[in-house]
């Protein structure tokens, strides 16, 4: 065997040892259990406030797993707090990032696929690990991340599975 050949087996030798170590990565999902306790936790905010509001929880991939629209509340706000969900979701920030972005003149912003760029919207972090979001709609802008902020604080007090 030549000097060359050796080198081109050694690199091909090392090339698939690596590809044998591929791995997969074990990740943490909400469930419908976990969604209830963190709607749970948002609406008795909403209560003490006595503020009307849609709650939307989405899975990390912004798929909706739960809505409740308390009493009285708009219809209008059904949709945007799924969106404000989803986008704190598959954005993995909270959705004012995106209206604070256009209030300052970044109007590309409006450009993101799927983006609602409206102040209410909070991803759900468990051990660290981005889980999900949940969606506010109905008040002030404030009061609804506010509210919002009360249910992903409630996915810290999660027991996993």
């Amino acid at each position: 065997m030549t000097w060359f050949t050796r080198i081109g087996m050694a690199l091909l030798l090392l090339a698939t040892v690596g590809m044998g170590h591929a791995q997969v990565v074990t990740k943490k999902a909400l469930t419908l259990s976990a969604a209830r306790t963190i709607a749970a936790a948002a609406e008795a905010e909403a209560k003490k406030k006595n503020a009307k509001v849609v709650i939307a929880i989405v899975d990390d991939g912004g798929n909706l797993l739960l809505l409740e629209r308390l009493d009285d509340t708009q219809v209008a706000s059904v949709e945007v707090g799924i969106g404000k969900a989803r986008t704190a979701a598959i954005f993995r920030r909270p959705s004012k990032v995106f209206e604070d972005q256009i209030r300052d003149g970044r109007i590309a912003a409006l450009a993101l696929a799927g983006a609602t760029p409206l102040q209410g919207g909070i991803p759900i972090l468990f051990e660290g690990m981005f889980i999900g979001a949940i969606g506010v709609s109905g008040e002030t802008p404030a009061l609804d991340e506010e509210i919002a902020k009360a249910g992903a604080e409630a996915a810290k007090s999660l027991e996993a599975k």
